[in-house]
């Protein structure tokens, strides 16, 4: 057989294209991301985990083969319920390749439990926790006020259940005060609007009981009651709280939490206050049943004080009594005899007394006494007025003295105080200078003067 080279035939060698790993990941994770961009998968969840960020991961697994699965934070934050290892589930998304470990994986958009609703797993989820921590416990609920003189209401505005409340209200007990907070009942605003009417409640401290009430609807429009941040601020209300949300068979979180429940909002107003009617047969039953109780005591204690008349221990009894009665009307006779005598004595005694001051002469006692005030009345001024003799005598004597050791007194005379230009008094020639300026003292005004000449 002839070879290519003796027929004279020549070949290309292939050429070979060489990737580099980024490049040949990226092709494959474009190529991959392309052909499942949009793709259901099911299977259980394990090796999950929750990291800070928010994104969760977790591998998705069956009998024979398993694969990565990462969802991230903008998409588990709309999850109604948490994942769990060894939950079974579906979920939506794509596939793509992890470029920095070149491991196939699935980005998840949506996931729900299969067989279960999502809602239905979370509040699953959310009742097993908070009852492990105790908030259902009968013993932490507060008893509701029978006679609250104030209701608060969080409800919307525009719903029915609240005009339900106000009527049924308004025909059991019209007296009763009702301060209403708007809040949405339904959608993502929901839960933190009824948290805020809750706390106001209880900041204001203006009601005695709270009324959260919202009508009937589906699981989904009921959901914000499942809200685990409302839960707990119901549980932690210092004012008793009476959930009314949907029909009787509805039942959310914060009918567990709140300290009694209404299978409907008209149900809550019922329970909420007695009516007038209730209260009035009930008082008619009080008022019946105490007098028939005064009555069967009365008619008992008769008897009873008929039966102890007639023992002689009673009528022994009415003879200490009389005989005490005797004692006592003598003593009182004796004191009325003894309170008379002493006031007739007293009264003989005054009139001894007045006879006495009868002859007894008080005007001359009071003419001597006047003389005698006169007289030393004399005699104080006398005195006084010698003491200001000498008092003046030795002020003038004083002053006298005064002036003759005043320097301006010996001004009078001719002399002259004379002072240089600071304004010190010159005593000697050697305190001043040819050409200084000088001032005189006079007896009366002063001059001023240059010194032209001076000797020692």
């Amino acid at each position: 057989m002839a070879s290519a080279d003796q027929l004279g035939l020549t070949f290309a060698a292939p050429e070979r294209k060489v990737w580099i790993v980024r490049d040949l990941v990226a092709a494959v994770r474009t190529r991959v991301e392309r052909e499942y961009s949009d793709i259901w998968v099911e299977g259980e969840i394990s090796n999950f985990r929750a990291h800070d960020s928010g994104h969760l991961y977790f591998t998705l697994k069956d009998e024979n083969s398993q694969i990565r699965a990462v969802m991230f934070r903008s998409q588990a934050r709309l999850l109604r319920f948490r994942p769990e290892d060894g939950m079974h589930v579906v979920l939506r998304g794509r596939v793509t390749v992890f470029e920095g470990r070149g491991e196939l994986q699935l980005s998840a958009e949506y996931l729900e439990p299969k067989g279960a609703g999502a809602l239905q797993v979370a509040f699953e989820q959310l009742k097993a926790k908070l009852e492990s921590e105790g908030l259902f416990d009968a013993a932490r609920k507060k008893p509701v006020p029978p006679f609250p003189r104030c209701i608060g209401i969080v409800t919307s505005p525009q719903a029915a259940a609240l005009r339900d409340i106000l009527n049924i209200l308004r025909r059991r007990h019209h007296s009763a005060s009702v301060l209403i907070y708007p809040a949405q009942v339904q959608g993502e605003s929901a839960a933190s609007e009824v948290s805020s009417g809750v706390k106001y409640f209880n900041r204001a401290k203006n009601v005695d009981v709270i009324i959260v009430a919202r009508g009937g609807g589906s699981a989904e429009d009921l959901s914000a009651f499942n809200h685990e941040g409302l839960a707990r601020i119901i549980a932690g209300s210092g004012i008793p709280i009476i959930s009314a949300i949907g029909h009787e068979t509805d039942f959310t979180i914060i009918d567990f939490v709140a300290d009694l429940r209404a299978p409907t909002p008209s149900a809550a107003a019922e329970l909420v206050i007695r009516s007038l009617q209730e209260i009035e047969e009930q008082a008619d039953s009080l008022r019946l049943r105490l007098a028939r109780a005064m009555r069967y005591r009365l008619l008992m204690a008769k008897q009873t004080l008929t039966d102890v008349a007639q023992h002689g221990a009673f009528a022994r009894m009415m003879e200490g009594i009389n005989q005490r009665q005797q004692r006592f009307d003598d003593l009182r006779f004796r004191l009325e005899n003894s309170e008379r005598r002493l006031i007739e004595k007293y009264h003989r005694k005054w009139e001894q007394v007045s006879a006495a001051i009868r002859h007894y002469d008080a005007r001359r006692v009071l003419a001597g006494m006047r003389r005698d005030l006169a007289s030393h009345t004399t005699a104080i001024a006398s005195a006084m007025h010698t003491v200001l003799l000498r008092r003046r005598s030795r002020l003038e004597q004083l002053q006298h003295q005064l002036k003759a050791l005043s320097p301006v007194a010996i001004l009078e005379r001719g002399y002259a105080l004379v002072f240089d230009s600071s304004g010190k008094l010159i005593k000697n020639s050697a305190q001043v200078e040819v050409g200084d300026e000088i001032s005189a003292r006079l007896a009366r005004g002063s001059v001023t003067a240059k010194v032209e000449k001076k000797s020692d």
